[in-house]
């Protein structure tokens, strides 16, 4: 995990770092990908420091998706994708909890994604629902 003195986003909530602010509260902050995949590409970040989800406590989080929901209707996007990614190998590139909002306007701007799906085994499917189940 990054510190939080060294984040590029915690930078950014600071304004030590230039950004295009969409809103900000108590606990979120949202701001424009500065590299969007599409227009109104947008971050909704806790201001609370975390590399990973699990690192963010729940009462930093309540605001995220409504946030995400009234950037989405703004930017006038009728299809979209809520990106949050844990880890280098999950895609994760800053350590500091993010969500994206990336409006899908056409096939060839916002989000794609392939999806290697596995074939069903019932046994370890319900093994697996088992183990989270009593952790839960």
């Amino acid at each position: 995990m990054s510190s939080a003195a060294a984040c590029i986003f915690c930078k950014i909530i600071q304004k030590e770092i230039k950004s295009f602010k969409i809103f900000e509260n108590d606990k979120v902050f949202a701001f424009l990908d500065i590299n969007p995949l599409s227009r109104g590409h947008a971050l909704v970040i806790p201001k609370f420091h975390g590399a990973k989800l699990t690192d963010i406590p729940d009462e930093d989080l309540v605001d995220i998706l409504p946030i995400a929901k009234k950037i989405a209707k703004a930017s006038g996007a009728q299809d979209f994708n809520i990106l949050q990614n844990n880890g280098r190998i999950a895609h994760q590139v800053v350590d500091h909890v993010h969500f994206h909002m990336i409006p899908k306007p056409n096939e060839e701007e916002g989000m794609s994604i392939g999806w290697p799906g596995q074939p069903t085994d019932w046994d370890k499917l319900e093994a697996l629902h088992k183990d989270i189940m009593s952790k839960m």
